[in-house]
């Protein structure tokens, strides 16, 4: 067991990446991920049950690998441990998380709204939601986040943040699939609001395919919003198609 990290990351894929590089003039990191990868100064490669037993635990496993990674860490963390998640919806995860850790862990699921692409000049100012599930450390970790990584802080709740998470994520996620698909789009011709549209979908395009699957598929809330869009559409369609 380390003794000498204040933070394990498990899951080192490109978000847990970005969480160590904004964190590490902080604390002592190590990381964990079962796929081999580069090395980051200042981060620590461990296996998982030395990377579980650090005082403070974030979970950077896609969505869909949640309840298995909870169920990995669970034995390893020491008593009043804090976990976080940064997955993009928020209801499935802190529930796995409240269910599947020991009581004596404390949790905050939290949802950085931003990626690779949108963090790559920074993220002071980026908004982070933030969802106190069980203990007392909520206010503290939204007080870090706001004071020192300078960091928008949005406190509200799982179910809240995935009503409207499904609007705000899935629509961006869902117009920028088909546009991908209608590619190669204009470059020469083009007016500012299309500017700001091809800027939109480049923040996306790169993400993980897991990333489109957790927002449409695990956040409750999103095939209600993509049936209202898709109805809307039809109807604007068989409008125009009417004369």
């Amino acid at each position: 067991m380390l003794q000498n990290n204040d933070i394990g990351i498990i899951g080192f894929g490109a978000f847990g990446r970005l969480t160590a590089r904004h964190l590490a003039p902080h604390f002592s990191l190590c990381a964990y991920d079962p796929a081999p990868g580069s090395e980051m100064e200042g981060v620590a490669r461990v296996d998982l049950p030395a990377a579980a037993s650090c005082p403070i635990v974030i979970l950077a496993a896609p969505v869909g690998a949640v309840a298995e990674t909870v169920r990995a860490v669970g034995p390893h963390l020491r008593q009043g441990a804090l976990v976080l998640d940064v997955g993009s919806v928020k209801v499935v995860p802190a529930e796995a998380m409240r269910l599947g850790l020991p009581d004596h862990a404390e949790i905050v699921a939290t949802h950085p709204l931003f990626g690779p692409q949108s963090a790559r000049d920074g993220i002071r100012g980026l908004k982070i939601a933030v969802c106190p599930v069980r203990g007392r450390n909520g206010p503290r970790v939204a007080a870090f986040l706001r004071k020192v990584l300078g960091l928008d802080v949005i406190l509200t709740t799982p179910e809240a943040h995935d009503r409207e998470a499904a609007m705000v994520q899935g629509l961006t996620h869902l117009i920028a699939k088909v546009l991908v698909q209608m590619e190669p789009l204009p470059t020469r011709m083009t007016t500012r609001s299309f500017e700001l549209i091809r800027q939109a979908v480049a923040m996306v395009r790169d993400d993980a395919p897991e990333v489109f699957q957790a927002i449409e598929r695990s956040n409750p809330h999103a095939p209600e919003v993509r049936r209202r869009f898709f109805d809307l559409a039809s109807a604007l369609d068989a409008e125009l198609a009417g004369g």
